[in-house]
């Protein structure tokens, strides 16, 4: 770039395929040029297809656009011109010096391509700008010379570039194209902004965890206009395409055409993925390349991987022998000092935040520790200095165990939930330092409450804006004025065979309630007794219901035990389809380790509605879903059903549009109302974009109080809190 440039206006002008009249100087951005002399460089980001987003996405896509036009002279009619190496070269080298890109072959390709992009789109500009008349049709007369991009374009490649562009082979083609692009079916209404940067804002507007949304699901967002109306046919293609999505395997929509063009009936072209938008490949989208002979560099990579992969099983053989040596020094740990009660600590179950030291001191998960004398793990005395937690949420998906788990052989945090581990006492923290400023607080707008229980208030909800959790505050009254207010303090609540096949008693804390009352992530007893609940208030004495409807136990079927033991989680799901004689849907409430969703699964009709409250595929939970699979193939043997080929190896999986929620807490609570609304419905089969009389994008804070309204109000009917 020569200096003399920074005197030209700057102005950030539309991009160059704009048809519309320039009225302010040409753009060649030279902010970025003095930031490069200043040794300011901007970070850029990627996503999961490998395309730009991000704040300075549409700053380098300008700066592309002035270098082209810097570098790249107008009579180039082929990008792939292997004369114009050095200019793309110069134009790649450029960027690096002013945005940390990676110097890497597959970015470069991008921006090079994008470029290309830029180089075709200035082109078009001229011509439309110089060329053609108002009509669209080009002139007959000898177009004026454009002195304003004098530092672009020579006079001589000017001339030359009018003689290409009134050449009739190029007249019929660009005839062809403006026909073609005159009266597009389904209209793309979003500008500039591009499906990557799309498909960010949505992200991000969502608050969702998901990397990248389905191509049908940004071609739609693409085609609504800014009053917010989709058109009913944008809507029909949508819906086939949620509809083919089911039927269609990720390995067929990748050989053949994808969902979106088999909806739209058109052809799909090589090397690129509808609805996905520039740099998008079938390669990155589905990270599946086809087989080939591999290049030499690749022979490389694949040599680097394996050497990682020696050097990974390195360390596993170094961690195994720190487990045996775990092992042995539990062994020679005394008893009596391994088992007595902590004084640091509270007697007794407390909930507790964990926290580790290594690499960087950090809050890695929430659990109960268990504070109890005489206390023993898997059989064996606890280790000095540590106390049993169980775990029931996790924040670092990366965690290590500060102890292996040498029975189970665990070594990641995530695979210990809802089991026992060794913990260090500094390590530990008790949860009720963490809710005492929000309990007062609390307190203090509550006011004086009377402790007598004849006294507490037992009324309707309130309607809506009027509304006071008045069963929440005489709860918490209760919860005050009895042991619960102590910690480790917990109450029994039996589960009949009916409810989960088999019977069994949920343990209810202190620290469950306090979830309910100021509205945290909840555990499995707070599930459990909403489903216990329901089966009270919906289904006991009518024989419709409780026919129609079971419960699969999440104490049984939890990520943790997945992995640990899939077989006993196979058996159990087994052995509760084969105790349904008619259709029957069963209600699974599955924790993934850090976040609540709800399967429905119908097993004679081999069918399971997905519903998650983030917007999150099923495929991002592949040991679950192997699981029902598996569960359900078993249970189709043993039943001895006769099923055609074509179904022989298809489960049908069905993606629920349920409401969505919009933080990372309220995931349970969603389960609960899924599960009331489903069984208020009496359907078998749930319609793919939810019930019409419960249909909506979010639950509101009122919906999700009501909720919590008829446990509490369920916890004093049922007396599970006495003074």
């Amino acid at each position: 770039m020569a200096s003399d440039q920074e005197n030209s206006q700057d102005a950030n002008a539309p991009d160059d395929t704009s048809e519309k009249e320039i009225t302010r100087g040409i753009t060649i951005m030279k902010s970025i040029i003095r930031d490069r002399d200043k040794a300011v460089t901007y970070n850029v980001n990627w996503n999961a297809d490998n395309q730009l987003i991000g704040s300075n996405a549409a700053k380098l896509a300008s700066y592309i656009g002035t270098l082209v036009r810097m570098h790249i002279p107008i009579t180039a009619t082929r990008w792939s011109n292997k004369e114009l190496g050095s200019a793309k070269d110069k134009i790649w080298t450029e960027i690096l010096r002013s945005f940390n890109i990676e110097d890497t072959t597959i970015r470069k390709k991008y921006i090079l391509q994008l470029a290309g992009k830029r180089h075709r789109g200035w082109r078009t500009f001229l011509t439309n700008k110089y060329l053609k008349d108002k009509e669209n049709f080009f002139v007959e007369y000898d177009p004026e010379y454009p002195v304003k991009y004098a530092i672009f374009i020579t006079e001589e490649e000017w001339v030359a570039f009018v003689d290409q562009r009134r050449d009739e082979n190029f007249k019929k083609v660009s005839a062809t194209n403006r026909e073609r692009a005159s009266n597009p079916t389904y209209a793309y209404k979003k500008g500039r902004l591009g499906y990557a940067r799309l498909e960010e804002k949505i992200l991000d507007e969502t608050k969702s965890d998901a990397t990248s949304l389905p191509p049908h699901v940004l071609w739609k967002e693409a085609r609504v206009g800014k009053d917010g109306t989709v058109r009913d046919d944008v809507q029909h293609i949508y819906d086939e395409c949620e509809t083919l999505s089911q039927s269609i395997s990720t390995a067929e929509d990748q050989e053949n055409r994808s969902v979106l063009s088999r909806a739209l009936n058109v052809p799909e072209y090589p090397g690129r993925v509808r609805g996905k938008g520039h740099g998008c490949t079938p390669t990155s989208l589905y990270k599946n390349p086809r087989r080939r002979n591999p290049s030499n560099q690749e022979v490389m990579e694949t040599l680097q991987a394996l050497q990682a992969q020696v050097l990974q099983l390195q360390k596993d053989n170094e961690r195994y022998r720190c487990m045996e040596k775990c092992s042995s020094q539990l062994k020679e740990t005394s008893e009596k000092a391994s088992i007595n009660c902590q004084n640091k600590f509270p007697e007794g179950i407390s909930s507790c935040q964990l926290y580790l030291s290594s690499p960087t001191y950090r809050l890695v998960g929430k659990g109960k520790v268990h504070n109890t004398s005489g206390d023993l793990l898997h059989h064996r005395p606890l280790p000095d200095g540590h106390l049993k937690v169980s775990v029931d949420v996790v924040l670092d998906k990366d965690a290590l165990l500060p102890i292996p788990d040498i029975v189970s052989e665990t070594t990641l945090l995530r695979d210990a939930i809802g089991s026992f581990v060794a913990w260090p006492l500094d390590l530990i923290f008790i949860d009720d330092e963490v809710f005492a400023q929000g309990s007062q607080q609390l307190s203090q707008k509550i006011g004086s409450r009377q402790k007598n229980k004849r006294d507490l208030p037992v009324t309707s909800l309130p309607k809506k804006g009027a509304f006071v959790p008045r069963y929440q505050i005489s709860l918490e009254t209760l919860v005050d004025s009895s042991d619960m207010a102590t910690a480790g303090a917990i109450r029994l609540l039996d589960m009949e065979e009916d409810i989960f096949g088999y019977s069994c008693t949920e343990t209810i804390g202190k620290e469950d309630l306090e979830h309910i009352f100021r509205h945290q992530e909840l555990g499995v007893g707070v599930i459990h007794t909403y489903i216990r609940f329901l089966y009270d208030n919906f289904m006991r004495g009518n024989d419709q219901l409780s026919n129609r409807f079971r419960f699969v136990s999440s104490s049984l079927v939890n990520k943790a035990l997945i992995c640990r033991e899939p077989d006993s989680c196979r058996e159990y799901l087994v052995k509760r389809f084969m105790a349904s004689s008619t259709n029957n849907l069963y209600l699974w409430p599955y924790n993934s380790g850090c976040h609540w969703l709800l399967l429905a699964i119908d097993p004679l009709k081999e069918v399971v509605y997905f519903l998650n409250s983030i917007d999150g595929e099923w495929t991002n939970y592949p040991d679950m879903k192997q699981l029902v699979d598996t569960s359900i193939k078993v249970f189709r043997s043993q039943r001895q059903a006769r099923v055609p080929r074509t179904k022989s190896s298809n489960i049908t999986w069905i993606k629920v549009q349920c409401p969505l929620q919009r933080n990372g807490i309220d995931c349970g609570y969603f389960v609960m109302r899924f599960m009331r609304e489903i069984i208020n419905m009496n359907q078998i089969e749930i319609p793919i974009t939810y019930f019409d009389e419960y249909k909506c994008a979010h639950y509101t804070r009122l919906q999700l109080e009501q909720i919590k309204e008829e446990l509490c109000q369920y916890f004093i009917e049922k007396r599970l809190i006495s003074i």
